[in-house]
């Protein structure tokens, strides 16, 4: 157990009062010492919320005098309103625009702003678009995250670039993060920096009215486990080492007071809304409410980060053998990105629950547990696992790993993919190794 389980903020209020002064004295002195971060940035895009705000992206584009537009999208979104929505607006501004609805070379056209209209991986692209573009004799791996890649710092202001989301699950419209599959590793990773933030992103709920009920499930499962990561991520005062610039804080910088308000919500949104929304297309007010929970939770986890969820699911899905999700629309197999940080969640937080019962038992408190009778600390983890575990099972999401076609066999290879993504595994509120994850990955086999 690292020195996050002695904060005074994840602590039990009812176990251990009697070292309470020592936890306090201690925490306090780290602020002074010169190898722990003493300081949070929050930082967010822009976010315009509403029906129909789409239809204003046209106005926006001649506000920033944008004259050589890249909108991004993919095929299938290329056939929904949405796309006629921005195509329209934009055509009635008299914006001059590129469509790209498959991947292509950005750097011919070199496009003053960048528009994504999808979901997270179309606004991951464009982020990665935008960055290159202004580094063209940049190698892929130069600002993709260590030890992948070498994890330069983006220095550059970028282009700008306005998301329009169509799912209610990464909140990408508010993150600085990219996240893509590296096949030569079979792995996810990507690029964390404030400079790849959308300029603006315009959550217009009647773009995701039309989302299969499977997608709907997914993205909102990411909303949960982005929610409960960054909520019970290590304190950013225990994050080492501290910058010597600021311009070298980290995108991800640990839980803090800011980032648990909107973590707290997005939790408190998903638990009451998820549901509704997918078993109900027509529930307006379900479907609004997750748009707001996903860029809730997405600047919660875009200043806190997440931790063992994340990094665990990057070779649950670069591994997949032939699992393919109901209801994708793809022609190739895919574990959906919700899904695989989801399955991990029961049994990843059964393990965290020591580190910060508090913050477990709030977690669990919203999620519909009676924590009234609840008095001991280590009840905290497997209090939340069982909530979520119901929460799971209720929405029909696949038991566990076994379901996705993984074996007690597979371990160590999951184990093996998921040890390089130390950028969000060293967030977790305990240290985590290569016996923990076998552990971890071992009880996610079956949930319930």
């Amino acid at each position: 157990m690292n020195r996050s389980c002695t904060c005074p903020a994840h602590s039990h209020a009812r176990a251990l009062q009697n070292q309470q002064t020592t936890i306090n004295n201690n925490s306090t002195s780290k602020h002074h010492d010169k190898d722990y971060e003493y300081a949070f940035e929050m930082a967010s895009s822009t976010m315009r919320f509403g029906e129909g705000v789409t239809r204003e992206v046209g106005q926006d584009l001649v506000n920033m005098k944008a004259q050589k537009v890249l909108v991004m999208t993919d095929p299938n979104i290329a056939k929904l309103p949405v796309m006629k929505t921005v195509i329209e607006s934009l055509k009635a501004n008299g914006v001059p625009f590129v469509i790209y609805d498959k991947t292509r070379q950005t750097r011919a056209h070199n496009p003053d702003v960048f528009v994504a209209v999808g979901g997270g991986s179309v606004m991951d692209t464009c982020k990665a678009a935008n960055l290159y573009s202004n580094y063209p004799e940049a190698d892929l791996l130069e600002f993709v995250n260590a030890p992948i890649g070498k994890g330069s710092i983006i220095h550059k202001t970028l282009s700008p670039l306005i998301a329009i989301p169509t799912t209610a699950g990464t909140g990408s419209e508010t993150t600085g993060t990219s996240i893509f599959d590296y096949k030569p590793l079979n792995v996810k990773t990507g690029i964390a920096s404030r400079k790849l933030r959308p300029t603006l992103g315009i959550i217009d709920p009647l773009n995701t009215l039309t989302m299969p009920r499977q997608v709907k499930i997914a993205s909102g499962l990411d909303v949960l486990c982005h929610a409960l990561e960054s909520y019970t991520a290590l304190p950013y005062f225990e994050r080492t080492p501290r910058p010597t610039n600021p311009a070298e804080r980290p995108a991800y910088q640990g839980s803090n007071p800011i980032s648990d308000v909107w973590s707290l919500e997005g939790l408190r949104l998903t638990v009451k809304y998820l549901a509704r929304s997918a078993n109900d297309p027509l529930d307006k007010e379900a479907n609004n409410e997750m748009c707001l929970a996903a860029a809730a939770a997405g600047t919660g986890f875009g200043s806190a980060g997440v931790h063992l969820c994340h990094g665990m699911s990057y070779p649950i899905s670069g591994l997949n053998k032939n699992y393919k999700h109901p209801e994708y629309n793809v022609d190739h197999k895919i574990v959906p990105h919700g899904i695989s940080v989801a399955v991990t969640a029961p049994a990843v937080f059964r393990y965290t629950g020591e580190a910060c019962p508090d913050r477990h038992f709030k977690a669990a408190e919203i999620s519909g547990a009676d924590i009234s009778k609840v008095r001991k600390a280590e009840s905290a983890g497997p209090l939340l696992a069982d909530q979520l575990t119901k929460f799971l099972s209720d929405l029909g999401v696949p038991n566990g790993l076994e379901a996705l076609g993984y074996t007690k066999a597979d371990i160590p290879a999951l184990v093996k993919g998921t040890l390089p993504q130390h950028r969000v595994t060293k967030l977790a509120p305990l240290n985590t190794g290569a016996e923990a994850l076998e552990k971890i990955f071992e009880d996610a086999m079956k949930n319930y």
